[in-house]
């Protein structure tokens, strides 16, 4: 029977495992506030995110200190209301972000009608936190070919929609040297990001979930309306606050030239660009 030393080597492994490392898995740790900040205090947000999240590879990962377990009971004790409420909170700062400012969004209101597509188009752009923006490639084995990105966006707070998309972007990103070299892109989003289109069983592709392209020149954001950009992405993004600044990030804009929606059967639309500001997706 060969089981016998199967098992005395899991158990070995087991042992190992708890002092210092464990089994990469895609379960995180929830670390509670005061542990994470003696353990790290004398560490910047900055040294410390990029830091978590680097070197990962492997099958063994280093645990979290010996203090973030310490002793427990046998028999875990029944937790109140307060406790469940910390540990949610903790969670959060797996990776240091301090995200005590995030509340959880609200659910989007049903979309318009298909038949208002200025509106429809509105309310996509508005209710979209990312979408894929299509740019020409600068990369040596694709160069001049079609290359897709996925970006973090916002057109404005929850509250004061602009219909135009805003970006959070560094110079270290392929797409950001793609736009170097040629500024204009295409913003694609799919109702499918939403529930909309779950609840209702359409697959991603159907023409009654809704999909919107807008194409246009990216730009980097000029001195008078960074406040505005800044309180656009940071409002709806504010785990982007604190990024490492050693990445140069920078704000960007697309300046829409073409709207080209699908949201039902029979045909797309090209919306008017008068159309699409003039309407409201609030």
């Amino acid at each position: 029977m060969w089981y016998f030393p199967t098992i005395a080597l899991v158990f070995h492994a087991t042992i190992f495992c708890s002092e210092s490392y464990t089994i990469r898995n895609p379960v995180s740790w929830a670390v509670t506030n005061d542990i994470l900040e003696e353990e790290v205090g004398t560490a910047s947000d900055e040294e410390v995110a990029p830091a978590l999240l680097a070197n990962n590879v492997g099958i063994w990962k280093q645990a979290y200190p010996p203090t973030v377990y310490g002793d427990r009971p046998e028999k875990p004790q029944p937790k109140t209301e307060k406790d469940l409420t910390h540990v949610s909170s903790s969670a959060a700062r797996v990776f240091s972000y301090r995200m005590k400012a995030l509340n959880p969004s609200a659910k989007p209101p049903p979309p318009p009608p298909h038949e208002e597509t200025a509106k429809t188009a509105r309310y996509i752009t508005h209710y979209s936190d990312w979408g894929h923006l299509a740019t020409i490639s600068t990369q040596e084995k694709i160069k001049g070919l079609p290359f897709g990105n996925i970006f973090s966006v916002s057109d404005g707070p929850m509250d004061n929609s602009t219909g135009v998309p805003y970006f959070y972007v560094t110079p270290m990103d392929n797409t950001v040297s793609d736009l170097r070299n040629l500024p204009f892109a295409s913003l694609t989003f799919s109702e499918a990001e939403g529930d909309f289109c779950r609840e209702m069983v359409y697959d991603p592709e159907d023409p009654r979930c809704a999909r919107l392209t807008l194409t246009g020149k990216m730009v980097a954001v000029e001195t008078e309306e960074l406040d505005f950009a800044r309180e656009a992405m940071f409002s709806r993004h504010p785990v982007m606050k604190k990024w490492p600044v050693g990445h140069k990030w920078f704000f960007m804009k697309l300046v829409i030239e073409q709207v080209w929606l699908q949201d039902w059967l029979g045909g797309v639309s090209v919306i008017a660009l008068d159309e699409y500001f003039k309407a409201s997706p609030l």
